[in-house]
């Protein structure tokens, strides 16, 4: 495949975590492409095992419903072949699923900053957590909760306002390189070819 990573090939499945708008689908995305990995957004899995878009499961059966099939879609997708999964803002949240996403490889949190979040949100109103309110006020509040769960991920990468998808995504490749070069064999996420 065209600009994959030479010689690396995922050995067990990595999680991308972080906030709304921190870019977990489109680097995601490229991140698989790197290494010829299959990609899986939860959020599109939760609606195809729903049968009802995020916005309509919150509606329709409330946020702890929605955060249970999350959690079992989410196990489910990790107890399959290794793969690149983009998670929901609010999915690392669960201690259940920390451990589950630990327990297969590993999390890489996308670390974004309030001004990023707000101007990459704002391009879309399906997101159920911002339609309660003023968004950047939202944000601000999700991130005093959530930035300090998200900093136990066993890797943190910068996403950065204006930054490239491909860029953040070739940043989580060698921060996972890096991760490796520490890690024992069993725990490495990347198979290195000689």
């Amino acid at each position: 495949m065209e600009g994959a990573a030479p010689g690396a090939r995922l050995r067990r499945p990595v999680a991308l975590v972080g906030l709304m708008g921190c870019g977990k689908s489109t680097v995601g995305a490229r991140l698989a492409a790197l290494l010829s990995a299959p990609f899986r957004d939860a959020d599109a899995e939760i609606e195809a095992a729903a049968g009802m878009t995020i916005p309509e499961i919150f509606r329709s059966l409330g946020e702890p419903a929605f955060r249970d099939g999350e959690k079992r879609v989410i196990a489910r997708l990790l107890a399959g072949p290794p793969l690149v999964l983009a998670t929901g803002g609010g999915a690392y949240m669960a201690e259940e699923t920390r451990r589950a996403i630990s327990a297969a490889g590993a999390a890489i949190w996308l670390r974004a900053d309030l001004e990023t979040l707000v101007e990459r949100t704002a391009k879309r109103k399906s997101r159920p957590l911002l339609n309660a309110g003023n968004p950047r006020e939202i944000l601000k509040g999700l991130m005093a909760t959530r930035y300090p769960v998200y900093a136990g991920a066993e890797i943190a990468v910068e996403s950065p306002q204006g930054g490239k998808a491909e860029d953040v995504a070739a940043a989580a490749l060698a921060a996972m390189r890096a991760h490796d070069r520490d890690a024992p064999e069993a725990a490495r996420l990347l198979e290195e070819a000689p």
